[in-house]
């Protein structure tokens, strides 16, 4: 048996139903569409690709701290916002 050290911590797991990558991109595109932006020009304002915002909303992609508070800050709310359990 491989020995994965991450393999019951948060990196691993899902909590309430949702892992932290889905709800990113839950919150995201609910907040990009809440500022009335359309993936390029979100990206444009991040200065990201627009296929990149697209693979974040798909949660194909985990977004770096870096990123999260370029995408927060392009979107003017706080990080944390970006990474609040829905309900």
């Amino acid at each position: 048996m491989e020995y994965t050290p991450w393999l019951h911590t948060l990196q691993h797991g899902v909590i309430a139903g949702m892992s932290l990558r889905d709800t990113l991109a839950t919150n995201l595109r609910r907040l990009r569409n809440a500022a009335n932006l359309t993936q390029e020009e979100l990206a444009d304002l991040a200065e990201i690709d627009r296929s990149y915002v697209s693979e974040l909303e798909g949660a194909k992609y985990a977004a770096t701290v870096d990123m999260i508070e370029s995408l927060a800050g392009a979107l003017k709310v706080e990080p944390t916002e970006l990474l609040k359990k829905p309900g």
